[in-house]
């Protein structure tokens, strides 16, 4: 086997490994990435829910407590505001929700579904859990969901929703006296839930992880290629060349041409020693003819 072949074959070994382990600590790095880009999103989106809610009971509910006795007004309720604050930005990212999912709302729109239902069983069952992170299949595709409790700790709340004769007439008139009803302190009643899409970014990722094994594979095309030419021209060429004289000389053909090298290494070296090998080889023959 001629010695290029043999290091194009170790190079393409080390190029394969290389190349394999590259592509599984990439594509995890950007995979992880992209989650965290994904949960950061929520996360923002969830601080913002609160804000809103603590805007409306701070600063709208106030202002709107006297009209609340002769009609009511949902706009003053924070789950409502936050609600409808995320629904505006759903108009221009749809695939983006935000709910907060109760097991018994008094607006219909607010009941969860079952698996929000065990969401909010999750934090029921476990009082040191005040975040829950997953994924689950929407019809748009993959979706990373961050979910915190609802836990009654205002006793303010209990006068709209404790039964439905200490409620005021203007939400039973809206809503009507069978939900929303028999809360109580401290109580964990639903979960807000703010739902990611997961494509964007996993396509972000995949697209930047082509890229850069591309850019991988070029690199170790090109060093091969310089690798080949240097092997071609400083050892492969040279030795060779020294290969062929010496077959000359072995045949006895002693008037070949010197070897001719300005090379100062190992090979510069071999074929400094051949030339006084051939010499005192020269000379042996001329002392036996004579």
């Amino acid at each position: 086997m001629k010695l290029l072949l043999k290091f194009n074959l170790v190079f393409l070994i080390v190029f394969l490994i290389g190349l394999g382990a590259a592509a599984s600590i990439t594509r995890s790095l950007l995979q992880r990435g992209a989650e965290d880009e994904v949960l950061e999103t929520a996360r923002f989106l969830m601080e913002k829910a609160i804000a809103v809610r603590t805007y409306t009971s701070t600063q709208i509910a106030p202002l709107l407590k006297d009209q609340m006795e002769q009609t009511f007004l949902p706009q003053s309720v924070p789950a409502y505001s936050a609600t409808e604050v995320l629904n505006e930005l759903r108009k221009t990212h749809p695939e983006y929700n935000y709910k907060e999912a109760t097991l018994n709302p008094t607006n219909p729109r607010d009941r969860a579904v079952e698996w929000e239902s065990d969401l909010v069983t999750q934090f029921r069952n476990r009082d040191e859990l005040k975040e829950f992170v997953g994924q689950r299949d929407t019809p748009t595709g993959r979706s990373l969901y961050v979910a915190r409790p609802i836990r009654i700790t205002n006793p303010a709340c209990l006068a709209c929703h404790s039964t439905a004769a200490a409620a005021p007439q203007p939400m039973i008139a809206k809503y009507g006296p069978s939900n929303g009803f028999g809360w109580t302190l401290n109580e964990v009643i639903g979960a807000q839930v703010v739902s990611v899409p997961m494509d964007v970014p996993f396509q972000r990722a995949e697209k930047a992880f082509k890229v850069f094994m591309t850019m991988i594979v070029g690199v170790f095309l090109a060093i091969g290629i310089a690798l080949n030419l240097l092997m071609w021209f400083l050892v492969i060429r040279p030795v060779s060349r020294l290969s062929a004289l010496s077959d000359r000389v072995s045949l006895g053909e002693l008037d070949a041409p010197e070897f001719k090298t300005r090379s100062r290494d190992e090979i510069g070296t071999l074929a400094e020693s051949f030339g006084r090998m051939r010499k005192s080889l020269v000379q042996a023959m001329k002392m036996l003819e004579s």
